[in-house]
């Protein structure tokens, strides 16, 4: 299993002090982040996409550019790219820049969206995402893999003989197709027989593991190999100690405050304490060994995991904090899952000293 360290730019105040970081702290903690994820031994870092509070990462583009000349080793991945809200013609360009600034490390996660701010903000109805994700998406991919491309449809004027600049430098780029609530994204990925990423971040595990199985099952339907499916999850939040009771403690706040957040409203999830949400939900919390057996039940639910994608900022734990409970899933838990749970994407690298 690979490790995703994402980053959303979270701004909530600390639930203890009442501070909340100023905007060019987030910007450069986010560097900070990424450039620590990278030396500790992450395999990837992600910067997501969100255009409303308490989030600000509306830039994510301009954010892993700049993590392209700072890191060497890292996968560079989107988590996620908005598309119904962007014109393809201006993520193919931009994502192909990075692709060559990066060496050729970049990954995109496409998906909807689900804040119905955002998507006012962009003059977009929420009704209309899968459509928009659907049609920009197949514009998006034959900007990639072809020149001089001719296209209508209704979400942008149309191309005749369109060729975007710079040509990628990996032939394609991988997409990941995230996946949240909706059969619509797994049947995408399905068709075109390209990776899953689950959400898998506010509901029981049950609610992702159907939506996986619906994209495994369709993609016989589209003619590919099942056994080539490929999987990536999220969680919810991270938080490991040597005692599982202590780690139940220390997160009980900020997974509150948490759930008072205008995302979490939205997404409505159906845990009331943070007991429930380990239990049935998205919370990796307890003990290392609790974490990697869960982790292992995780591997057999989904049908196999490639990727885990943990927020490094967790949901808003101080950075010392925060880091600490890393560094002890990284030196615990992660050559478990490393040995026992192998993932079949990106190639392994040397860990920078």
């Amino acid at each position: 299993m690979k490790l995703l360290a994402a980053n959303l730019l979270l701004t909530t105040p600390d639930p203890v002090t009442g501070r909340t970081k100023q905007p060019h702290e987030k910007l450069r903690d986010a560097v900070r982040w990424a450039v620590w994820a990278e030396e500790a031994g992450f395999d990837a870092v992600g910067i997501g996409e969100r255009h409303a509070a308490p989030f600000l990462s509306s830039s994510p583009t301009v954010l892993l550019a700049h993590l392209a000349a700072v890191t060497s080793r890292v996968r560079l991945v989107s988590t996620v790219t908005v598309l119904p809200l962007l014109d393809p013609v201006r993520v193919a360009e931009d994502f192909a820049t990075i692709d060559h600034l990066s060496g050729g490390r970049v990954d995109v996660v496409i998906g909807k969206g689900n804040d119905p701010v955002q998507n006012r903000l962009f003059g977009y109805d929420l009704a209309d995402q899968w459509q928009l994700n659907r049609e920009k998406y197949e514009l998006l991919r034959r900007l990639w893999r072809e020149e001089e491309v001719t296209w209508s449809g209704t979400s942008r004027p149309p191309l005749t003989g369109a060729t975007t600049l710079p040509r990628p430098l990996q032939q394609p780029i991988p997409v990941w197709h995230g996946s949240a609530s909706s059969t619509e994204s797994t049947e995408l990925a399905a068709r075109f027989g390209e990776p899953v990423f689950s959400a898998n971040a506010f509901h029981p595990t049950k609610k992702y593991t159907d939506l996986v199985a619906h994209y495994r099952d369709r993609l016989a339907a589209h003619g590919h190999d099942p056994a080539c499916g490929v999987v990536g999850v999220g969680c919810g939040g991270l938080y490991v100690s040597e005692r599982s009771q202590d780690a139940v403690e220390a997160i009980r706040p900020y997974y509150r405050a948490f759930l008072q957040t205008p995302a979490a409203r939205h997404n409505d999830p159906e845990f009331s304490d943070v007991e429930d949400a380990v239990e049935r939900g998205p919370l990796l919390v307890g003990s290392p060994q609790q974490v990697a057996e869960k982790l292992a039940r995780w591997d057999a639910e989904f049908g196999g995991v490639e990727v885990l994608q943990i927020g490094l900022e967790g949901l808003g734990i101080p950075d010392a904090e925060q880091r600490a409970t890393l560094e002890l899933f990284l030196d615990r838990v992660a050559p478990v899952l490393r040995e026992e749970l192998p993932s079949r994407v990106w190639p392994d690298t040397e860990v920078t000293a």
